[in-house]
């Protein structure tokens, strides 16, 4: 691969939490939007190393089955023009459990487990997914950085707030502001529990 891999493997994406997940479908559909992935189901494992410096040091481990198996590594990230970036690396492999082996062999173990359920669609060579998590709804838009603000135009999102923290960190967030002490970001842990926006804001945003 030519050029700075660093720039080759940089991902930009933007967050909105959007409770009515029908609502924006029906206005990407409009724009003109093809669904490249229809709703699956995902299970994550985040790993960490011996010292437990992974998370601290903003760094990804990752783990995902949804209708294949795919390790991620992804690097501290950064807000260039209200878009997220950071140094992502994913590889399809063909055994969830044997990588996990793997992984665990070399001194990771499992962090924390998480769950999602994803549509993925294809509008002006951006990535937009509507994921519904244990917690909320939300919208992501991955693409060209000069290509996102124009997506987030078209269908309508320019008022909303944006989320800079991964569903992980936002989950943390939530912990604290809920007073929730379990470990994983599950449907069963989440059911019966009412999280409203406010619990995604950090004490110095509210």
């Amino acid at each position: 691969m030519s050029g700075d891999p660093m720039t080759n493997y940089t991902e930009t994406e933007v967050k909105f939490y959007y409770p009515d997940l029908s609502a924006i479908a029906s206005e990407l559909i409009r724009a003109g939007a093809k669904v490249t992935t229809p709703r699956l189901y995902e299970r994550n494992v985040r790993y960490e190393d011996s010292g437990e410096t992974l998370t601290h040091n903003g760094v990804v481990v990752r783990l995902r089955q949804d209708y294949r198996a795919r390790l991620t590594y992804k690097g501290p990230g950064k807000i260039v023009n209200g878009l997220k970036q950071r140094y992502e690396v994913e590889v399809e492999v063909s055994d969830f459990e044997a990588m996990s082996v793997i992984l665990e062999n070399l001194g990771y173990h499992p962090h924390m487990t998480y769950e999602k359920y994803r549509t993925t669609y294809e509008l002006d060579g951006t990535e937009i997914v509507l994921d519904e998590m244990p917690y909320g709804n939300f919208v992501e838009i991955e693409g060209d950085a000069h290509v996102i603000p124009q997506i987030i135009t078209k269908l309508g999102l320019t008022g909303r707030t944006r989320y800079d923290q991964s569903y992980t960190g936002l989950f943390e967030i939530i912990k604290r502001n809920l007073d929730l002490d379990f470990p994983n970001l599950t449907f069963e842990d989440f059911d019966g529990i009412d999280v409203p926006e406010s619990a995604l804001m950090s004490s110095d945003e509210a």
